[in-house]
């Protein structure tokens, strides 16, 4: 993909994880009591386009867009004009202090569970089509088609706050 036409196109991210606990479980409740806050936030960011949404319940975030039938596993599907902006939210806000104590929350996946690609402006991508880039991703490594961080030249901030190849 030429830089003119990444300058064209936004960014779509899917982050995937497992709880280790359900929902409402106190193991859980101070990430869930935050979610919203979080969301909030992100909708604010500049750069920041679309976010898939749940219910619109207090406390649930989109939780109800369960992968594989699982209530424990949970997802975060958006769309960014930029990686510049997407990396200002994930590493540049209290996004990050929820980020570094992840694994106080969720489970460590056996496989892939971070994913991105372009889309054109306007294009809301739905779960299925989140899930196959990521699956593509696992199965074939970064591509234009699903990438992560490192394949992104104007990608800085992950250099230094990027997920230990262990982590969830």
């Amino acid at each position: 993909m030429t830089l003119e036409t990444k300058t064209e196109m936004h960014l779509a991210e899917l982050n995937v994880g497992r709880l280790i606990a359900a929902t409402d479980d106190p193991r859980v409740k101070e990430f869930m009591d935050n979610l919203d806050v979080i969301n909030g936030l992100g909708k604010q960011m500049p750069g920041f386009v679309w976010m898939m949404e749940g219910s619109g319940e207090p406390g649930k975030g989109n939780t109800e867009n369960k992968i594989g039938g699982d209530p424990q596993f949970v997802s975060n599907l958006t769309v960014w004009e930029d990686v510049e902006s997407l990396e200002r939210f994930v590493w540049g806000t209290v996004h990050r202090k929820f980020y570094e104590r992840r694994a106080e929350w969720f489970e460590i996946l056996g496989g892939m569970h971070f994913v991105m690609w372009w889309v054109e402006p306007g294009h809301q991508p739905t779960l299925d089509e989140a899930l196959e880039r990521l699956a593509a991703r696992e199965r074939d490594g970064d591509s234009d088609f699903a990438f992560g961080w490192d394949w992104l030249r104007d990608a800085k901030m992950h250099r230094t706050h990027s997920c230990r190849p262990s982590a969830a």
